[in-house]
């Protein structure tokens, strides 16, 4: 895992993009979620295979580093839940907002873990 803090309160270092990297720090930031992991995971392998392309195990990466930076970062797990929670907000000019914040954040954490 690295060790770099750089967004203040982090409740892991960001983990290194492996498998057993990513599930560790799952298992400390979102346990709940291992099964979903596993299913996915189990999924782009068997991807990778009947294409014979390593892009689903790539994107898998990618996108369980995205929810981990989320997840491990207190102000953007904040920013996400309450976007998520506003989604569907009666209010469309709300519903919006909570969209284009809920973009900002992935698009946030995605370039974290792309540096």
């Amino acid at each position: 895992m690295s060790t770099q803090a750089d967004h203040g309160h982090e409740l892991v270092p960001r983990p290194e993009q492996t498998p057993d990297a990513l599930r560790a720090a799952l298992a400390i930031v979102a346990p709940a979620r291992l099964p979903e992991m596993q299913r996915t995971k189990d999924e782009a392998f068997a991807k990778a295979v009947e294409w014979k392309s390593l892009s689903p195990v790539q994107s898998w990466v990618l996108a369980w580093a995205r929810d981990i930076e989320i997840a491990r970062r207190p102000d953007l797990a904040a920013r996400h839940a309450h976007a998520i929670r506003h989604l569907e907000h009666a209010d469309a000019a709300l519903a919006h907002a909570a969209l284009s914040e809920l973009s900002a954040v992935l698009d946030e954490a995605m370039k974290a873990v792309r540096m």
